[in-house]
C-alpha cells in the first residue's frame, strides 16, 4: 500500500496556546499534550481519511515570512462565514493581508501569525467538514499533484494551469491543493505534513519509492529519529513515519 496523509504538523512557540486555540476553531479536542499536542475531532478513528489530525511541535524559530502552507476553513453560508469570522477573532485571530485584495473569503492569522482562509461557501466543500483544504503554493500545480497523489495515495480530483486539487480515493475529509505563485521558497515551511505507511509495510521501501518519485532528504535539525525528514519536488518538507 502507499503512503497516507496521517498529519498536519505546526511549528509552534507555545505548544498550548496554539493547539487550544485550534482545537477551539475546529470544534476538535487536544487529544493529547505534552512536548507536543494532538489535535483531532473527538471520537476520531486514527488514522483515517475523514480529517487530518494537528499535530504541533516545539520550535525556538519565530514566524518571518508568509507561510507557503495554510488552512482554508469551510462555512456552510455568508451568516456562518461571518459568525465563523466573529468566533476566531474572539479566539485570537486576528486580520491577515497577504496581497489578496477585494476577495470574498476572509484571510486570518492564528495566534502565531500563521494564516488561514475562512472561504465563502462553496458546493464542493459541503462534506469537508471544519477544514476544506490543504493549501500550498508553489510553481507547478500539475506536477505537484502528480507527486502528492503518489506520496499521500490520493486522487487528482480536478487540475487547471494554476491549481490542482487532491482527495482521498473515500471522498471524504479535506482537499489537498496546490495554487500557482511566483514567490521562492526562503526558509523551512512551519506548516508541513506527515505520511506514514500501513502496518506492517516496510518504511525503507517506501522511502526508496517517494525518492524516486523526486523526493529529496533534507536536514531540519531532526538528529536521529524514527522518522525521515523529506522534501517534495519544490522543497516543500515533510516526514515519513513508522507504520500505523
Amino acid at each position: 500500500m502507499p503512503t497516507r496523509l496521517v498529519h498536519l504538523a505546526f511549528d509552534a512557540n507555545d505548544v498550548g496556546q496554539l493547539s487550544r486555540f485550534w482545537a477551539a476553531a475546529l470544534g476538535w479536542e487536544v487529544v493529547h499534550e505534552d512536548d507536543e499536542a494532538v489535535v483531532a475531532p473527538a471520537g476520531f478513528g486514527y488514522p483515517g481519511p475523514s480529517a487530518v489530525p494537528l499535530v504541533f511541535v516545539p520550535v525556538p524559530e519565530h514566524k518571518a515570512v508568509k507561510d507557503r502552507v495554510h488552512l482554508d476553513l469551510a462555512t456552510s453560508s455568508l451568516q456562518h462565514q461571518a459568525e465563523l469570522v466573529s468566533r476566531l477573532t474572539d479566539l485570537g485571530a486576528r486580520p491577515g493581508d497577504v496581497g489578496q485584495g477585494d476577495v470574498p473569503w476572509a484571510v486570518l492569522a492564528d495566534p502565531e501569525g500563521n494564516e488561514f482562509c475562512v472561504l465563502e461557501p462553496r458546493d464542493v466543500y459541503s462534506g469537508t467538514g471544519p477544514v476544506a483544504a490543504i493549501v500550498t503554493d508553489c510553481h507547478d500545480p500539475a506536477a505537484m499533484g502528480r507527486f502528492w497523489s503518489e506520496a499521500a495515495g490520493w486522487t487528482v480530483c480536478y487540475q487547471e494551469h494554476d491549481y490542482a486539487g487532491l482527495r482521498s480515493p473515500a471522498g471524504t475529509g479535506p482537499f489537498l491543493e496546490f495554487i500557482q505563485k511566483p514567490d521562492a521558497k526562503r526558509v523551512k515551511n512551519r506548516l508541513h505534513p506527515d505520511l506514514a505507511p500501513e502496518k506492517p509495510d516496510d518504511r525503507d521501501a517506501e522511502l526508496a519509492r517517494l525518492l524516486a518519485a523526486g523526493a529529496t532528504r533534507v536536514d531540519v535539525g531532526q538528529g536521529e529519529a524514527t522518522w525521515a525528514v523529506l522534501a517534495d519536488p519544490e522543497g516543500n518538507e515533510f516526514c515519513l513515519l513508522t507504520p500505523r
